[in-house]
């Protein structure tokens, strides 16, 4: 993963605009790639008559971008520490509803990494169609690829993804620009509509669910709220610029490819060929151009995926602060990145296209909701908040989130009724048991911070009386130097052998008499040849006699960690076995063995 970095380096490892686009756009950039095919495939089933209306849903969805960019502008500068929906819901709404906002960001993140992977190898097949069987290992190894990637360091992945994304920008800008002139001058020849079975008569219901598939594009627009401390000073100044060209490239790609698809009549072949490789074919022909762009393509929708590897952990990060998750998931890695929820990311990720075979198609409908769950919450949170605050200016931030709040409630209903039945049930279902295990998670904590607060403590009485008992398994040096270690703690002291083999136990007291004269081994029956349950058993009795019992745990350590495996772990089993009992306390005695 490269050398550990010292914790002074973190200022080092923060972002500027032109390394901070790339990272935490990659992911609503690269959607342009795949929410096409959703408008298309969403209008056929009502034939050439349903394909007439994408420009139109197309036009809607940007107005929907247009409305939540501005709103997590406002995020941005209302929230400089970063936490994007989660946030500002928890500060605004309640706990529960942070808790919900939270639990989505994360299923949108671990979605984002399966559904930008999968889609990337699909552009990687429709250009090289003998890896088609290979689908599945390929996107098990880019998600690998990219967890290792950003263990190694927030820059150093940062000038990975950078070239490649500049790339894709400047392939789409050009083929918007070169198909778009083609159109406007009658230079360019439409490809016939293939044959389409309508399935379905043209109706709200088909052109609503077209358009909630397809909001598929607006994943990823809140990333850089989420991340804003990730860039350098003035790093709101530098979110906000970011956030301003993310929604600019974004609005401008999604508008001009959904138009040119339409005009040239680009319907895609699913499994086999996507419109955008197609449309790219057209345009710039079969040569250098078309394979740069489908590379790029390929790229940037592995490295898409890259925007989740930055804002998971982060979100993870603010929840495990909060006592919502594990505390590991806040502790910075080697690398002064959060490596446990990386680890997680991809863990989980991996598991998910297995599951779904790495069908992108497959894995859209669950994709849509949680993003615009955590965005409602998001933009009603900064309602309250401006009502709240009242700042100089407030009613017009006001109506921009409420239109927002209302725009993405619209799509967020809109996208559960009609994708319900196609797997996005799972999402309706994982969000709240989430959110239930946040609380389940926080509760333990909130117990453990009871149980050890000093309010109200009283310190235990001089003078407790206590036992030290010294499990004996065989009589060697690493006993010997146990035992003096015990006797030196001027305390009474138990000897104690567990009984399996009485020819064994014998042979060990007639040795014991000569190293250990002054302190009787005590033999312990095991009629069932458990090693662990008469020393628990033996340490809760003479609980009746002392206020406390220490169980030293003698234990020889080699010096390959793989030799470990070649001795019995007696020890760790006795350690688990005495964890939970009452006033036992356990110490290890550790004798290195150099050889």
């Amino acid at each position: 993963m490269g050398s550990p970095l010292p914790t002074h380096r973190l200022i080092h490892e923060k972002l500027g605009v032109l390394l901070g686009l790339p990272v935490f756009a990659s992911d609503a950039i690269s959607s342009v790639a795949y929410a096409t095919d959703e408008i298309i495939i969403g209008l056929a089933v009502a034939g050439a008559a349903g394909l007439a209306y994408s420009v139109p849903v197309a036009l809607a969805i940007v107005v929907i971008m247009i409305l939540v960019s501005s709103s997590y502008q406002q995020v941005i500068k209302a929230y400089p520490e970063g936490g994007g929906a989660y946030t500002v819901a928890k500060e605004n709404l309640g706990r529960t509803a942070g808790l919900v906002a939270g639990a989505a960001l994360l299923v949108d993140y671990i979605l984002t990494v399966a559904v930008s992977v999968a889609s990337g190898i699909d552009n990687l097949v429709s250009a090289v169609p003998a890896l088609a069987n290979h689908h599945l290992l390929l996107s098990v190894g880019g998600i690998l690829f990219l967890t290792w990637l950003n263990l190694r360091g927030v820059r150093e992945s940062a000038r990975v993804v950078a070239l490649p994304i500049y790339i894709f920008i400047a392939s789409v800008t050009g083929l918007i620009l070169l198909g778009g002139y083609r159109v406007l001058t009658h230079q360019f020849q439409p490809l016939p509509l293939p044959q389409l079975q309508v399935q379905h008569q043209l109706s709200a219901y088909t052109v609503l669910h077209a358009f909630a598939s397809a909001c598929v594009a607006l994943t990823g627009i809140e990333a850089v709220s989420n991340g804003v401390q990730a860039f350098r000073e003035p790093h709101v100044r530098n979110a906000r610029i970011t956030m301003a060209l993310l929604a600019l490239i974004l609005a401008t790609f999604f508008f001009g490819i959904v138009s040119l698809t339409r005009a040239y009549q680009v319907v895609p072949v699913l499994g086999t060929e996507t419109s955008f490789s197609k449309l790219g074919h057209l345009i710039y022909g079969g040569g250098v151009l078309y394979y740069v762009l489908q590379l790029s393509t390929l790229i940037i929708l592995l490295l898409a995926a890259n925007t989740s590897f930055q804002d998971f952990p982060r979100v993870a990060r603010l929840l495990a602060r909060d006592g919502f998750l594990p505390r590991q998931l806040a502790n910075l890695g080697d690398r002064l990145v959060f490596a446990n929820g990386i680890g997680l990311l991809g863990a989980i990720a991996i598991a998910l296209v297995l599951a779904f075979r790495g069908s992108t198609h497959a894995l859209i409908p669950l994709y849509a909701i949680g993003v615009f769950l955590s965005f409602t919450l998001s933009q009603i949170g900064m309602v309250r908040r401006w009502v709240k605050l009242q700042p100089p200016g407030w009613w017009i931030s006001v109506i921009f989130n409420a239109a927002g709040a209302f725009g993405t409630a619209v799509v967020l209903c809109v996208v559960t009724a009609s994708k319900f039945m196609g797997g996005a049930w799972m999402v309706c279902i994982a969000v709240p048991s989430l959110v239930r295990l946040f609380s389940r998670i926080r509760k333990h904590y909130d117990a453990v911070a009871k149980e050890l607060t000093l309010e109200g403590f009283l310190p235990p009485r001089q003078g407790m009386t206590t036992v030290l008992i010294v499990p004996v398994a065989s009589l060697h040096r690493g006993t010997v130097m146990a035992l003096t270690y015990a006797k030196g703690m001027g305390v009474p002291v138990r000897a104690v052998h567990v009984v399996v083999d009485e020819d064994q136990f014998r042979s060990l007291q007639e040795r014991w008499k000569q190293w250990e004269p002054d302190l009787p081994l005590i033999g312990l029956p095991s009629p069932y040849r458990s090693l662990t349950a008469p020393i628990a058993e033996y340490a809760s009795s003479l609980r009746l006699q002392f206020d406390t019992v220490t169980v030293l745990i003698p234990q020889f350590i080699v010096p390959q960690a793989w030799e470990e495996l070649l001795h019995n772990q007696s020890a760790i089993m006795l350690n688990f076995a005495l964890r939970h009992l009452h006033g036992v306390n356990i110490l290890h005695f550790r004798y290195q063995i150099h050889t």
